[in-house]
């Protein structure tokens, strides 16, 4: 089971909320919820690693990812602003490696939850 540790008070924020719910489908491996999140021409950017383009590229993968198990997400910010959101914090792995990260995210429109692009940047600190 995953621990999540969420400092943001999303408040009465909706788009706030939903990435916090988006971040804790990452590290619980719930691709249903993510894959429903993300246009159909979602591009993700992995800073110094990758760019996947496309819902199905992308589906692959998070399929690849879910192997890897979160024992703990710290969730230390969450913004959103029209048609733009970023979240950071830390997750730990059950083999005792801790990333921290940031994403920045871009949405189909200022009013929706769907994601249309995502930058991540993952850096090692453990």
């Amino acid at each position: 089971m995953t621990k999540i540790i969420s400092s943001p008070n999303c408040g009465n924020s909706p788009k706030m909320e939903f990435l916090k719910e988006f971040n804790i489908a990452f590290a619980k491996g719930d691709l249903a919820f993510i894959s429903d999140s993300v246009t159909d021409d979602i591009v993700w950017n992995i800073i110094g690693n990758k760019k996947i383009e496309g819902k199905e590229r992308f589906a692959v993968e998070l399929e690849k990812m879910k192997s890897k198990k979160v024992s703990e997400l710290v969730l230390e910010q969450i913004l959103s602003h029209g048609k733009e959101g970023a979240a950071n914090g830390i997750m730990k792995m059950q083999d005792g490696k801790e990333y921290a990260f940031s994403e920045f995210y871009v949405f189909q429109v200022a009013k929706g939850t769907k994601i249309k692009s995502m930058t991540s940047y993952v850096i090692g600190v453990s």
